[in-house]
C-alpha cells in the first residue's frame, strides 16, 4: 500500500482539468504549493526498543519479524484518514512504533503479548492498515510495538455442510474471497477498504460491506472467534446460537484490539451467485428515494446492494469516482440510486421484477444497467479520488452515521447543516455530499463525504467540524458511528452514547483482559 496515500501507487492518478477547474471555480481550491515529503528524507528517530525487550520478541518470532527499520515503522504509522495522510505527507512521525512485530500463530501472539506486558510495552494489532478514526494511534505517548498480522493469512477450515470457514486474522478480504471461490463459496463482505482490509479487521471494527443488504453486516456473519490476550485466551461461540449467557462474540466484536488481539474467526459463507446485476434508478428528491428504500427494506424484496445518493452527490457524480470530470458523466438531477442483485438466475429475475414494481411506485425511474455496472467497476475508487484531491489542494473526507427511518431526514439536514457552517470560510462554502449506504428493516445509515479548500491550517478546521458534526449526530439521534469504528475520533461520542455505566463496565472486562492496559491505549476507551 502507499506510505503517503491510499492503496497501489500504479492506480494513483492525477484529476483531469475539468475536475481541478470545477474545484477552483466552486470551492476555491488552489494548489498549496507544498510536496509530500520523501519517504526516505521524513526523519525518524532511532527505535526506542531497549535490547532486553527486542531480546525477548525476537526469540518469539525470531529476529528477522522484530523490525525497527525506519520504512516500516512509518508504513505502520497511524491510518488512511486524511489527517493521518495529511500528517505522514508532512513527515509528522510523532507518534511512530518502536517496533513492528510479526508472529505467525495463535501461541506467537499470546507470548508477544506476554512479554510487552512484561517490558511494559503497549500493543497495537494492526491488519490493513485501513482505519480512518484514528484506530492505530495509541493514546499514550511512548515506546509501542505495532502488531502487524500479515503471516497470519490461512484458511484454517472450510465446513462445506454447515457452510462455514476459519480464516485467520490477517488474511485480506481479496485473498480470503479467492481461497472460499476454491470451494465454491463467497463471502460477501465488500466495503470500500475490501482491497487492502483483513478479516481480523472487520471484527475488530463491526465493518460493514456494500452489499450488506444481502448479506448482512460483518459482525452478523462471525459464528467464533478466539482472542489472545495477555491474561490467556478466550475461545467464544461453539454453536450458531446459543442461549448459555451473554454472547461473548458481541463483546470481541468491535472492540478493536483494546480487549484482545483476535487469532481466527469462524464465519458462515453462502454459494457464489450464479449471476450479479447492478442497475440505476432514478428519484426526483431525497425523500421520495428514501421512502422507496425504505419500502424494499421492510416488506421486500431485498436487493443485495441497495444505496441513494441525495441531490448534491448525484449532481457531482460521486457514484461513479472514476468517471468524474469525464465526458462519460451526464450532468444529473435528482437523486442516484443503485440496486444489485445477486443468486441464482432465477431468483434474481424474480426479485429484480419485483422490486421495480416497488421502485416504479415510488416515483422512480430506471437507468438500466450502465449506471449500475459503472458503480460495481468503481465502487473501491474512492479512495483514490481522495489521493489526487488532496494532491490538487482540496480537503476531502468522510463521515457516517445510522439512525431508525423516522429519524433520516432530521438526521441528514442536521449533519449537512453542522458540515457547512462549520467549514464555510471567505465566503465559501464546503461541498457536503451524503448518500444511503446500508439499509435495515428499521433505519439506515447515512454516509457523507467533505470536499473543501485546504486553506490554513487544514487539520485544525477539520477538527472543530468533525466536532460539530459528532454534536449534531448525538443530538439528532444518530449512532457516533455505523461501521468505521470508535478509535480515538469517536471515542467522546462513544463514552456519551454507551453512557456512564456501560463504559464502567467495559473498562472492567479491560482490567481482567489486559490489566496493565497496554492493548491499543486510548482507542474505543480512555486510558486510566
Amino acid at each position: 500500500m502507499l506510505w503517503s496515500g491510499w492503496g497501489d501507487p500504479a492506480r494513483a492518478t492525477p484529476l483531469p482539468e475539468p475536475v481541478t477547474g470545477l474545484l477552483r471555480d466552486l470551492l476555491g481550491v488552489e494548489p498549496s504549493g507544498t510536496r509530500t515529503v520523501a519517504l526516505a528524507d521524513i526523519p525518524v528517530p532511532p527505535s526506542p526498543l531497549d535490547t532486553a525487550a527486542r531480546r525477548s520478541l525476537a526469540a518469539i518470532v525470531g529476529e528477522e519479524h522484530v523490525r525497527v527499520d525506519a520504512e516500516s515503522r512509518i508504513r505502520h504509522t497511524r491510518g488512511k484518514s486524511t489527517p493521518d495522510l495529511l500528517r505522514i505527507r508532512d513527515g509528522d512521525v510523532d507518534d511512530i512504533p518502536a517496533a513492528v512485530v510479526l508472529p505467525e500463530s495463535h501461541d506467537e501472539v499470546l507470548a508477544v503479548l506476554r512479554a510487552c506486558a512484561e517490558h511494559r510495552l503497549p500493543v497495537v494489532p494492526f491488519g490493513g492498515g485501513t482505519s480512518v478514526v484514528g484506530g492505530l494511534a495509541p493514546g499514550r505517548r511512548g515506546a509501542f510495538v505495532a502488531l502487524d498480522l500479515r503471516r497470519m493469512n490461512r484458511l484454517l477450515a472450510l465446513d462445506p455442510v454447515s457452510r462455514t470457514a476459519t480464516l485467520q486474522p490477517g488474511l485480506r478480504a481479496p485473498r480470503a474471497e479467492a481461497l472460499l471461490a476454491e470451494h465454491g463459496f463467497t463471502l460477501g463482505h465488500f466495503p470500500q477498504s475490501y482491497e487492502w482490509a483483513t478479516i481480523g479487521g472487520f471484527a475488530a471494527t463491526r465493518s460493514s460491506g456494500q452489499a450488506s443488504a444481502g448479506y448482512g453486516r460483518f459482525d452478523e456473519m462471525v459464528l467464533a472467534l478466539t482472542v489472545a490476550t495477555p491474561e490467556g485466551t478466550l475461545d467464544t461461540g461453539r454453536a450458531p446460537r446459543s442461549a448459555a449467557g451473554p454472547d461473548l462474540r458481541q463483546l470481541l466484536l468491535g472492540s478493536e484490539g483494546a480487549f484482545g488481539v483476535i487469532t481466527s474467526v469462524t464465519v458462515r459463507i453462502r454459494p457464489v451467485p450464479q449471476v450479479r446485476h447492478y442497475e440505476g434508478w432514478r428519484f426526483p428528491s431525497f425523500e421520495e428515494g428514501t421512502a422507496a428504500l425504505r419500502r424494499l427494506a421492510q416488506d421486500g424484496p431485498r436487493p443485495t446492494v441497495l444505496r441513494l445518493s441525495d441531490e448534491t452527490e448525484t449532481l457531482i457524480g460521486l457514484a461513479r469516482p472514476d468517471a468524474i470530470g469525464s465526458a462519460a458523466l451526464p450532468q444529473a438531477t435528482g437523486c442516484t440510486a443503485i440496486a444489485g442483485f445477486e443468486g441464482t438466475r432465477e431468483d434474481t429475475t424474480r426479485r429484480r421484477d419485483r422490486a421495480a414494481a416497488v421502485l416504479r411506485d415510488h416515483g422512480g425511474t430506471p437507468l438500466g444497467e450502465e449506471p449500475g455496472e459503472h458503480w460495481a467497476r468503481g465502487r473501491y475508487s474512492a479512495p483514490y479520488l481522495r489521493d489526487a484531491l488532496l494532491d490538487a489542494g482540496a480537503f476531502a473526507e468522510t463521515l457516517e452515521t445510522a439512525t431508525f427511518w423516522s429519524g433520516v431526514p432530521r438526521l441528514h439536514a442536521a449533519v449537512g447543516e453542522a458540515l457547512t457552517t462549520t467549514l464555510t470560510g471567505a465566503g465559501t462554502p464546503p461541498l457536503v455530499m451524503c448518500h444511503i449506504s446500508h439499509v435495515y428493516e428499521n433505519g439506515a445509515s447515512l454516509y457523507f463525504t467533505v470536499v473543501c479548500a485546504q486553506a490554513d491550517d487544514p487539520l485544525a478546521r477539520w477538527a472543530r467540524a468533525k466536532r460539530a458534526a459528532n454534536e449534531a449526530i448525538l443530538a439528532a439521534g444518530g449512532t457516533i458511528t455505523h461501521h468505521h469504528g470508535v478509535g480515538t475520533d469517536h471515542r467522546d461520542g462513544y463514552l456519551r452514547e454507551a453512557g456512564p455505566l456501560g463504559i464502567a463496565a467495559l473498562q472492567a472486562v479491560k482490567r481482567r483482559l489486559d490489566p496493565a492496559g497496554l492493548l491499543n491505549p486510548g482507542v474505543l476507551l480512555p486510558t486510566d
